[in-house]
């Protein structure tokens, strides 16, 4: 036998680990892709035009598409969109500051993160109900005509 037939593949067990960790992120990005929930809010995937380095200019939605008094989660943006009250829009990191999960639904003025229960108000950001401590960050975004716009 030649030293190239001869050579063996060892897989060493952070190999193994990592493979299986790569996997479970992939099954649970998978899992929580794009839905509509019944709370006037939907979760969407992927977001809307622009070249996307940091939002940088992304259209994100029309401001029809943002219920008044629920609000979208952009998951690929890492930010969540809300209409408080008629024609004022707001927008906040998507990361549930209480562990980093992704908020999910918008719903009776609340934004709502499914892993602990923390809720944050939808106009404001701030906490509703625990366990998270510190308010959703605020995002920047620009309103014109009917474009919402992640700058």
């Amino acid at each position: 036998m030649s030293a190239s037939q001869e050579r063996q593949v060892h897989f060493g067990r952070r190999t193994v680990v990592a493979a299986v960790g790569a996997a479970g992120v992939a099954a649970a990005l998978t899992a929580c892709g794009g839905s509509k929930d019944s709370g006037g809010s939907d979760t969407v995937q992927p977001a809307g035009e622009g070249d996307g380095a940091n939002g940088g200019g992304t259209v994100l939605a029309s401001t029809a598409d943002i219920p008044e008094g629920g609000g979208m989660v952009f998951a690929d943006r890492g930010v969540v969109v809300t209409q408080p009250t008629a024609g004022e829009f707001k927008a906040f990191s998507s990361k549930c500051t209480h562990q980093g999960c992704a908020v999910k639904e918008i719903s009776n003025g609340t934004i709502n993160c499914p892993c602990h229960g923390s809720t944050f108000d939808a106009a404001t950001g701030s906490v509703t109900n625990g366990p998270a401590t510190q308010p959703l960050p605020a995002k920047e975004i620009k309103v014109e005509g009917d474009s919402i716009t992640l700058v």
